[in-house]
Parts: structure tokens; sequence; C-alpha cells
């Protein structure tokens, strides 16, 4: 059987509340689903990011710090601006790969994320 997509990516948040916050008014995306504040899910293009709250599942909050989860936009250095207007630190300067321009930075909860805009036409 071969893997058909990717259905969604769960990020743990010490603080589910800033959590949230940062996601829908940071970063615009719109809640979807909620349960019960424990599990919260944002509706990205064919993918469902959502964040939870480990300890609830009796599990130690641990960030997503290595690698990270890289986000479409259309114009990186303008959404590096609007990011940094809105408080949040970048990890790294915009940089242009040859084939993609990104931004490293964390959310409120220390997960490692990337602003990210291909340019190049796929393979």
């Amino acid at each position: 059987m071969s893997i058909q997509g990717i259905d969604f990516i769960a990020l743990p948040a010490a603080d589910m509340t800033r959590a949230v916050a940062f996601y829908r008014d940071v970063l615009g995306l719109k809640p979807g689903s909620d349960f019960g504040g424990q599990f919260v899910e944002f509706e990205v293009g064919d993918v469902t990011l959502a964040i939870f709250d480990p300890k609830a599942q009796g599990r130690p909050f641990e960030p997503v710090s290595a690698g990270a989860i890289a986000l479409r936009v259309p114009d990186v250095a303008a959404k590096v601006e609007a990011l940094k207007a809105a408080g949040v630190t970048f990890m790294s300067d915009p940089f242009d790969s040859g084939v993609c321009h990104g931004a490293f930075f964390q959310d409120t909860e220390g997960n490692s994320l990337l602003v990210h805009q291909r340019y190049a036409p796929e393979a």
C-alpha cells in the first residue's frame, strides 16, 4: 500500500490559549474543530495543522525544534516584515536557496516553522 497524502500535522503546545492565539491572530489561520481546548485544528490548503496539549495525554511537553514546517506564502520578504511587526523573532535572515526563498522562526511554544516560497519549477 502506498501513502496517499498527509492528513494532518500536530504540534505540541505548553499553553493552548497562547498557541491558538498565535496561529489565529499572528499567522492568520482560521481555527476549525476544537476538541475541548486540548486539540485545535487549522485548515491550511489540503492539510490540517493541529495544535495539541501533550499534558492532557499524560505526556511531557517538548517543542518540535529540529526541522521545520514550511508555510507557503506568496512573498517571503513581505511576510517576514509583517511577522516581525507582530513581534515574531526569526532564527535566520531570509535566504535564497536557488530554488526557494524562506526564513526560519519559532511559534510561541518553541516549534520550528519556516515561511517559504518556491520559485523554481518542480522537476
